[in-house]
This record gives structure tokens, sequence and C-alpha cells, in this order.
């Protein structure tokens, strides 16, 4: 299915009904085994009621949330049509969150939703946002980063992952150095994008995407260096290519792709003795006689 204009409106429908604060609108917007998932949600996705009590959740702990959409682009994603939208939801945490008391502050958190419709529904949805910004911003007790000195920056990081066990035989970096939070949004929402698109490429292994500061980096993860050419095949890579040249975004950036010169074999620790050991060493068994747990994806 191609992403059309009625794919991006179900999209804009989505966060209608979180703006409506309506739990039950919001998890209709979903097919019937459509999921959900964000950095709160601990274990699998979520699934039908589940999407409707996690909404009634976060709008019992803010009343008064408001979801600003501050851009909505599709994914170029062959299989299903993907959307990426950027975000900010706002809102007071007068009521309690999930067993913790309000504070009383007012919250403003940016973030994306990669959301893949299927017949006019959600198949799935990933949200991504900056867990310790929100944790800031409420100010429970939870400790954050000390504050970083030079040469040091902390910044956030998310994750997409194809969830293969292939060792990456190459990666490719990028970085963009922004202006404001606005030139921000609009490279993480492309970027996003992007990796939605190449999570359908033979190739792809992982991504992941990284602030600190002004400076936006990604990298990718790929069997070898010739499946990097996967990027030149994403219309939406071809897109931000185009803006960062021929519009004003980002104030530098730097492309290149680095082949692996060694690389050490991925070691799992034996349920039964505690020894690290590579599986394919022994055809997945242990020195010790009992089998290895399996690889976990290499990104």
């Amino acid at each position: 299915m191609i992403v059309t204009s009625g794919s991006l409106a179900q999209a804009e429908a989505y966060f209608d009904a979180w703006n409506a604060h309506d739990p039950e609108a919001v998890a209709a917007s979903f097919a019937e085994d459509g999921t959900y998932t964000d950095p709160t949600v601990a274990g699998p996705p979520l699934c039908g009621h589940a999407v409707a009590e996690h909404a009634r959740a976060l709008l019992t702990g803010f009343p008064d949330l408001a979801f600003e959409i501050l851009r909505v682009q599709p994914s170029d994603n062959g299989a299903r049509g993907t959307v990426v939208a950027g975000w900010l939801m706002s809102g007071t945490n007068t009521g309690p969150l999930r067993g913790l008391a309000p504070t009383g502050r007012r919250i403003a958190l940016r973030g994306v939703d990669v959301i893949s419709l299927c017949s006019g529904k959600i198949a799935s949805l990933e949200g991504y946002f900056d867990r310790q910004a929100l944790a800031e911003q409420l100010g429970p007790q939870l400790r954050a980063l000390q504050p970083a000195a030079d040469p040091f920056q902390f910044g956030y990081a998310v994750r997409a992952a194809s969830g293969r066990a292939t060792t990456a035989g190459a990666f490719s970096l990028t970085w963009v150095d922004v202006r404001s939070e606005q030139e921000a949004d609009q490279v993480k929402v492309a970027a996003a994008a992007i990796a939605a698109e190449l999570n359908s490429e033979p190739g792809f292994i992982g991504w992941l995407g990284v602030e600190i500061g002004s400076r936006l980096y990604t990298i990718t993860a790929w069997d070898d260096a010739d499946a990097v050419g996967a990027l030149m095949r994403s219309t939406t890579h071809k897109e931000a290519i185009r803006q960062f040249f021929t519009e004003d975004l980002g104030a530098a950036a730097a492309t290149g792709v680095w082949t692996v010169h060694h690389l050490n074999p991925v070691r799992v620790r034996c349920l039964s003795c505690g020894q690290m050991t590579d599986p394919a060493s022994g055809n997945g068994t242990c020195e010790c006689g009992q089998p290895l747990p399996e690889l976990p994806p290499y990104w």
C-alpha cells in the first residue's frame, strides 16, 4: 500500500482522538491486532483494550494533555504505508500518574511517532521521545545525569533494529549540525522516516539516531558496503539531501561509510556455568556441555 493523503488524514485523526481526551477513540484508531509501543511501555507492545488503558492513564495524569503536530510526512515503504509524525506534547501533571502523586509541573516534550497504516487503521505505532527529559520536567525522585564537564556532552538516542543476529560488515554515519529546535525536529522526522524505509531492505541490520547538543547523528549497520546503496533508493533520503543542498536546512553536515577492519565474535553467557562463550566455536554448546542461549540481535 502506498501512503496517500487519506493515510495522512488517518494519522492526524489519531492525534485528534488524543486532543479530544477520548481513550476509546485512540484505541479505535488501531486495527484489531494493531500494536502500540513507546519508551514507557515495559514488555511487549500494547494491543486492543491495553491501548485505551494506556491513553486513559496518561490523560488522568495530564487532564489538559495536548499534542501539537510539528510535521507529518509519508515514508516510502513498499510493503505498506508508513507515516512519520513529529509532535510536541504539553500538559500539566495535576492527576496521579501510574501510582505517582501529581507534581503540578507542566511539561513540553518533543517526540516522533512512526505509524504503519493498513486499510485505514493503524497496524503499528512506535513512539520515540527522551524519557530523561520527561523525568526532569516532572521532577520525580529519579536520578538524572550529572552535568557534563568539557570535553563531554550528554544527549539521548533512539534505536531501530531488524532483529537479525547477522554480524555487521559496514557502517554508514551521517551528522548534521542544526541551528534551532524547529530545524532539529525536521531532521529527526526525516531520519526516522528513512530508518522506517530501510527496515525492509535485506542488507539492513540496525539504526541509531543520536542527539547531542546541536548535532544529530545517524549510525546504520549493514551486512556489507554494497548494502549501503539502499540509502540511494530511499525517496525520503533523496528528499533530505535535496533540502540540505538547495534549501536553508542545517549549518553543516558530513557523511561516510566505514567497512570492518577487525571484529570480535559476539559472546553469550552460559546459563549453567556462567562462562562467556562464542556460540559458533562449539556449535551452540558451552565447554561445560550445556546449550548456549541464542545470539541476540547484533544491533
